[in-house]
């Protein structure tokens, strides 16, 4: 939000979905979470790298975020750091892929209903593909 991080993903992302877990509400503070896995590799931080911080739940993805502004960046893997996803907010333009799935829609918010929009949809975590 307020330009002290910048970043490039070098390759198409992967995938991406969204996310209804209630961490994912807490942290937004709206009723789900939208992000784009990358490639391994791809992500690369061009400046600001000073400002990001991590907040690392017991049991969960680190959630990478702007010190300065508090925006939310991406996430990672708690023990393969090659597996990120990039909040789809945070790039500048189309970041080129549509959400395909929605994960943990058994914790949906009751105060905002799940559009029937006829994206996969999974209970708990998407299976790994």
């Amino acid at each position: 939000m307020c330009g002290g991080v910048r970043f490039e993903v070098t390759e198409p992302l992967v995938t991406a979905g969204y996310c209804h877990c209630t961490r994912c509400q807490r942290r937004t503070g709206t009723a789900a979470a939208v992000s784009g896995r990358v490639a391994p590799g791809s992500l690369h931080v061009t400046s600001g790298e000073e400002l990001i911080r991590a907040y690392e739940p017991e049991g969960g993805f680190a959630k990478i975020f702007c010190s300065a502004c508090g925006s939310a960046l991406w996430s990672r893997h708690p023990t393969d750091r090659e597996i990120v996803a990039v909040r789809l907010g945070a790039f500048d333009g189309d970041p080129g892929i549509r959400p395909s799935y929605r994960q943990f829609v058994a914790f949906a918010a009751p105060w905002e209903p799940i559009p029937d929009d006829g994206l996969a949809r999974f209970s708990d975590r998407r299976p790994p593909s």
